[in-house]
């Protein structure tokens, strides 16, 4: 049963070199490996794809999201901010913005894009460890 594997995320591009840039340099990830035509990149005890497509940025949902832990939260956002990165805001019941960061019940999350669209997310709730 396919429950028994890991899974994968994949991000599309449409240069793989201005991602490697995006995801080493502003977002501080290391690649793992290579694959033919992208990068493997690894997030915790997981890892995901970036890989060249022509369908890059076509999907207007989250593509990946990152478990962060309450009490690391806003270091993670303060450190994403000084690296340049800007959180997205939009309309959504249920949501109270502050800064790009909402509150939704007791957790906290925020949006943002790599460059070519791809829609990230960073996440945790008052209980996560």
């Amino acid at each position: 049963m396919l429950a028994d594997h890991d899974a994968m995320a994949t991000l599309a591009v449409k240069d793989l070199d201005a991602a490697r840039a995006y995801y080493e340099g502003t977002l501080g990830f290391t690649p793992a490996g290579d694959s033919p035509g992208g990068a493997i990149y690894a997030a915790g005890g997981t890892r995901f794809l970036v890989y060249v497509s022509a369908f890059a940025g076509t999907s207007r949902s989250t593509a990946i999201s990152f478990d962060i832990p309450a009490d690391r939260f806003d270091a993670e956002i303060a450190d994403l901010r000084a690296r340049g990165v800007t959180f997205d805001q939009f309309e959504a019941e249920g949501l109270e913005w502050d800064d790009g960061v909402a509150t939704m019940g007791d957790g906290r999350t925020a949006w943002f894009t790599d460059p070519d669209g791809n829609i990230l997310n960073v996440e945790t709730s008052v209980g996560s460890a």
